[in-house]
């Protein structure tokens, strides 16, 4: 919580009293799983969490600067139809969105997919998670891949139907009719939007790969949105595209320019460096930090990357002057513990920086037995104390 949040927490406590007011799972699968687009019911938590300055309806209230203590469930409509549960620490079983909010969670954060094979993540998809989160009265990203599926600095995959196009001119007026279209799509449904990404972790640009996974090439010149060196290639007029797209639609969202590697200070400023000389408007720094993934058969400790991106975070924001957020965070699974320590070793650190905005845990809920991915914060359907610190 922010060092403001304290304070006023505080004054109101002293008000109140002074007046005397008393590998993979095997689940077995329901008769009726969910489908993409199917939305459920969340359970409304019993006690509501601290909000930091947040209306019911999601709004900053602008009593307290809002601090986006968040998750990344995109998995959830999936693991749902695969049969899994969540439950809180104390075995009662919940909707997974409520769970979070329960939990301390006041922000949630989608992907969006244009035309995925399995249906989830596309249009329909998000639109049912994001309605649980509307009445949850939690703040919500869209974080737009452009692709069929996962792009990040390994892959940029171009969707099917746009690899035929011949001209930037052909693919930036995709980018913006897909952006307009999903955002239109929550907008009518009466859902707002907070903040907008153009772009899954564009460290080397998006758009710019052709075939199927397995089988990349590199796109032409022509389309290409790869960054490399000093050349921007078409990323500048794609990102711009759907952020004048989701600003359309949401006027007032904010629109998220996001990396990966937090703690790569030169690669950082390469890329933001690029981006200011080429001129392309944003509104926050995102960054992507995992600081313990294994490697030489064992997980690394957390500090040394942790503390480099906490220094990074500073030296982002006085170079750029933008606000920073950590749009994804993860730690193993296997070390709740460690997990927590870190966590918290964060919200310390930047507690009293205005500019640094929130943290959004990547699939929290995700564990290696159901999702095979090992940096969730959930043990048998279950919150570890890995979260913990978002409930303080």
């Amino acid at each position: 919580m922010k060092t403001a949040g304290k304070i006023l927490t505080a004054v109101l406590l002293a008000a109140f009293v002074s007046c005397g007011s008393g590998s993979k799972g095997n689940p077995d699968i329901p008769d009726n799983p969910v489908t993409p687009g199917t939305p459920v019911s969340p359970d409304t938590p019993s006690t509501p969490d601290d909000t930091g300055g947040q209306g019911d309806d999601g709004s900053n209230t602008g009593d307290v600067a809002f601090f986006a203590k968040g998750a990344d469930i995109g998995w959830i409509t999936e693991m749902e139809s695969k049969g899994y549960k969540f439950y809180s620490k104390n075995g009662t079983e919940k909707e997974l969105t409520a769970l979070l909010k329960e939990t301390g969670f006041n922000s949630v954060r989608y992907r969006v997919w244009v035309n995925p094979s399995s249906g989830f993540n596309n249009v329909d998809d998000v639109l049912a998670k994001c309605l649980r989160a509307k009445e949850l009265g939690m703040k919500i990203m869209i974080d737009f891949h452009y692709s069929d599926t996962w792009a990040d600095p390994s892959k940029q995959i171009i969707p099917a139907s746009w690899q035929g196009f011949t001209s930037s001119s052909q693919m930036a007026s995709a980018v913006a009719e897909h952006t307009t279209s999903v955002l239109q799509t929550l907008r009518d449904n009466g859902v707002e939007v907070s903040w907008v990404q153009p772009g899954n972790e564009v460290t080397i640009g998006m758009l710019h790969n052709t075939g199927t996974e397995g089988h990349l090439s590199e796109a032409p010149a022509s389309i290409s949105g790869k960054v490399e060196g000093s050349n921007t290639g078409h990323f500048t007029e794609y990102f711009k595209a759907g952020s004048d797209a989701a600003k359309a639609v949401y006027p007032e969202a904010r629109i998220i320019l996001h990396i990966d590697n937090a703690w790569k200070t030169a690669t950082l400023t390469w890329f933001y460096d690029l981006m200011k000389t080429a001129d392309l408007q944003y509104d926050i720094i995102g960054l992507s930090l995992y600081p313990s993934y294994w490697e030489n058969g064992s997980y690394p400790d957390w500090r040394t990357k942790t503390s480099q991106a906490v220094t990074n975070f500073s030296t982002l924001h006085n170079r750029y002057s933008k606000p920073v957020m950590l749009v994804e965070w993860g730690m193993p699974a296997s070390e709740p513990e460690k997990a927590r320590e870190a966590l918290q070793y964060i919200l310390d650190e930047t507690g009293d920086y205005d500019w640094f905005e929130g943290i959004f845990f990547w699939e929290p809920e995700a564990e290696s037995s159901r999702n095979n991915y090992d940096y969730g914060a959930f043990s048998g359907g279950k919150p570890t104390v890995a979260l913990d610190p978002f409930a303080e």
